[in-house]
């Protein structure tokens, strides 16, 4: 069921900057079913999480509408992307996640989560 109220957001005590990033899967129902019960509270692996913290991320927020996923990271303002992804890819069971993840997403089932998930560019803001 889709929430029309929107999603209370966390605040945090300092500036943040935000990346959006995109991603198709196999146009399969049961895949994404199962995709969706995978990232749900308590199938998501701990370790994936705690590593998606220890490379400094404060919030990720994945949204999907039918094949589509977008996923929304916050991070502090100093947050340098190509090192902490470098650094992620190194840390406990994120390559066994990614190949666990791979045979849902419609991308090289070989590539990272950095590969895989595609940056999207930000063309309207209402404010400045």
């Amino acid at each position: 069921m889709i929430m029309t109220e929107g999603n209370v957001m966390k605040q945090y005590q300092v500036p943040v900057k935000r990346y959006v990033q995109t991603m198709d899967l196999k146009d399969e129902p049961a895949l994404i079913a199962e995709y969706r019960k995978r990232h749900s509270r308590g199938e998501a692996w701990p370790e994936i999480q705690a590593g998606i913290r220890e490379v400094g991320i404060l919030e990720m927020d994945i949204y999907i509408l039918g094949t589509r996923l977008v996923m929304i990271v916050e991070t502090p303002l100093d947050f340098d992307w190509d090192s902490a992804m470098a650094r992620l890819a190194t840390l406990p069971r994120q390559q066994e996640w990614e190949e666990y993840m791979a045979c849902f997403q419609n991308c090289d089932p070989t590539a990272t989560s950095d590969e895989k998930w595609q940056m999207m560019e930000r063309m309207f803001q209402l404010y400045e």
